[in-house]
Parts: structure tokens; C-alpha cells; sequence
């Protein structure tokens, strides 16, 4: 089997080419990314001389180098991780995230259809169906209407609704799945768990929102992999499925829980405006790919987030190069101004 993983030198992409190879160590895989400022080669510096795996840098939205990469390598997979995927770079620049987030995926799609695939697996996100209240004793289906608040959350419900046209319209045999926050080893240090265990083991202060208490659903990234292999092996072509845990954690408990376990004093804590369209709560419904694929987490919050943080603590080196890339202030969103936290860092 030949697989082509578009942004494997990112986070949850990086984790999914080595989960791949070690589980599937007969399949060929190709790792394709524009290697933008999250992008890191290092991430898989431990794999990168396996005769099965090569990587190629390039951009998705260039369709003359994709049909250049498909017609030759010619891919049984294709699993589409390729994104940019944080809320706040966002609104500073949210063109950037409808080109590669929409017009990526479709030049994607167009390559796979005029070199046929067995599977176009789409990686998405549950912030497509915008928010729910704090109180609410609702879930996100994979049928919920799509309502979202934000130019990332626009853009991948943008690129979902491409792939199920090209599914309709042209029978690409298509998977989406829909994931909750995805947390673990190899995190760009702009998300909030890798941001903060980083700041606070140099005693420097958390930003968080002053809406505190929003909530989020968290999932191991290796939970996730599991999850894309079994619904590229058995899942339903055409067919979207949600990706979560049921653990809800707010802002503020995994601040403090960060701060216990590195005994760190609360004084590191300090509060910003919201930045525009900031969520309230995500949850979603996963009964659908439990019940189909007899998929559920493996990997409990609790000892989860232990093994990041030691994670961490032990790749200094990996993560502390990655900290002045690109660093975007969120203390001040009327005019964007302002050091980040890191701009001044070590």
C-alpha cells in the first residue's frame, strides 16, 4: 500500500506517518508538507532514513506540482492533515487559511480524481458546527448543521463540504473525520497545553482568556490515529465520522492542572480579552464510529496529559528551537500589538 500524508511534519500529521509505519511497516509512505512555520522536519528525524518513507516539501494548492507528485508516486491513500489550523493566526490573516485550507484541499481532490485512489481521508475539525453553550446537554452528530464562528472554523467547513461535493459529483470514494482538541508529543508551542507547560517551566506567565471556564474535548493524538486507521481500513466511503473522548476540561482546570504538576505558583496566571469569535464549549457525539468501527480511547485523560508534560521536559531541545517562529501576540486584539511571550524568551 503507498500512502501520501499531506502535513505529516506537523503535530497530529507527524504522530500519524510514525504510528503508520510502525503498525503498517510494509506500506510506502509518502509525507508531503509546505514545511510553513509549524512545520518541523525534526518531528521524525527518528524515521527519516526508513527505506519505506520519503519526504517531499510542497504546497497542496499548487496544482501542477500535485498532479506532478500523484501521477508519479501513485498513492492507494491519501490522508489530507495539510492546514492551517490555529484560531488567533487566523484573524490576523485569514485569506492564507481559505488558500491553503479550501483551495488546498480541492487541488488535492482534483489530483486524486485524474489519478484514482482507494481513499481520500479528509482530517477536520469539531469547531465546523460552531459552539454549544456551557450548559448545554447537547453534542455535536456528525449531521449537526454546520455553524462556524471563525475564519479557521469557516475554511475547514469550507474544505469539508468540497470533499463531500467531489464525493456526489465525481464518486471520489471520500472519509472525513471530525476530531475534538488532540493533545500529546510533538505540538507546535502555540497551542494551549504545549504553551503553557512551556512558559511555566520557565517561569513565565500564562495568557489566559478572561472567559476561562470554556470548555474543551480532549483526546490523546495517538487515540486519534488509531481512529484514521480503522476508518481508512473499514470505514463507510462518503461518510463523516466524529472523533472524541467525552473528556470536557475548561481553560482554567488545565491551567491549574498544569501548574500543580510542575509546582508553579498561581501568580503565573494572567488574563487577556477574548480574542473575536472565541468558542464557548466543543463536545461531540462519537456512538457513530464506536458502534460502526468499534473504536474508543485507549488512553486516559490523567495519565495522558503525565506523559506530555514529561514529554516536554525531556525534548527541550525540539520544542525551545520552535519558540520565536512566526510568534503572534494575544494579549491585545483591538490593534495586535504587544510582545508576545516568547518574543523575549531564551
Amino acid at each position: 500500500m503507498k500512502l501520501i500524508v499531506t502535513g505529516g511534519a506537523g503535530f497530529i500529521g507527524s504522530n500519524f506517518v510514525r504510528y503508520w509505519l510502525k503498525h503498517h511497516p510494509e506500506d510506502r509512505v509518502l509525507n508531503l508538507d509546505a514545511l510553513t512555520y509549524a512545520g518541523n522536519p525534526a518531528s521524525l528525524a527518528d524515521i527519516a532514513d526508513l527505506p519505506n518513507y520519503r519526504f517531499v516539501q510542497g504546497d497542496i494548492a499548487d496544482a501542477e506540482a500535485m498532479n506532478a507528485l500523484f501521477g508519479e508516486f501513485r498513492p492507494d491513500l491519501v490522508v489530507n492533515f495539510a492546514a492551517e489550523s490555529h484560531n488567533s493566526r487566523a484573524v490576523v490573516d485569514p485569506t492564507l487559511f481559505f488558500r491553503t485550507n479550501v483551495m488546498g484541499t480541492q487541488t488535492l481532490l482534483e489530483a486524486a480524481r485524474k489519478y484514482p485512489v482507494r481513499r481520500f481521508h479528509h482530517i477536520s475539525t469539531c469547531e465546523v458546527f460552531g459552539d454549544l453553550d456551557l450548559d448545554s446537554p447537547e453534542m455535536f452528530r456528525e449531521d449537526s448543521p454546520y455553524r462556524p464562528n471563525t475564519p479557521y472554523n469557516a475554511s475547514k467547513a469550507s474544505a469539508d463540504l468540497v470533499v463531500h461535493a467531489y464525493h456526489k459529483t465525481f464518486h471520489l470514494p471520500v472519509t472525513i473525520s471530525n476530531c475534538a482538541n488532540n493533545y500529546g508529543p510533538y505540538q507546535f508551542p502555540e497551542k494551549i497545553i504545549p504553551l503553557f507547560i512551556t512558559l511555566l517551566m520557565n517561569d513565565r506567565p500564562m495568557t489566559l482568556y478572561r472567559q476561562s471556564l470554556n470548555r474543551r474535548e480532549w483526546l490523546h493524538v495517538e487515540d486519534h490515529c488509531r481512529a484514521i486507521d480503522l476508518i481508512l481500513e473499514k470505514g463507510r466511503e462518503g461518510q463523516m465520522y466524529n472523533v472524541g473522548s467525552g473528556i470536557e476540561k475548561s481553560i482554567e482546570e488545565i491551567a491549574d492542572l498544569l501548574l500543580e504538576a510542575l509546582d508553579k505558583p498561581r501568580e503565573l496566571k494572567t488574563y487577556v480579552d477574548d480574542r473575536p469569535g472565541h468558542d464557548r464549549r466543543y463536545l461531540l457525539d462519537s456512538s457513530k464510529i464506536r458502534k460502526e468501527l468499534g473504536w474508543a480511547p485507549t488512553i486516559d485523560f490523567d495519565s495522558g496529559i503525565r506523559n506530555t508534560i514529561q514529554w516536554y521536559i525531556e525534548n527541550r531541545t525540539w520544542w525551545k528551537a520552535l519558540l520565536q517562529r512566526n510568534a503572534l501576540d494575544e494579549g491585545e486584539w483591538g490593534d495586535f500589538k504587544g510582545p508576545h511571550p516568547w518574543k523575549s524568551g531564551p
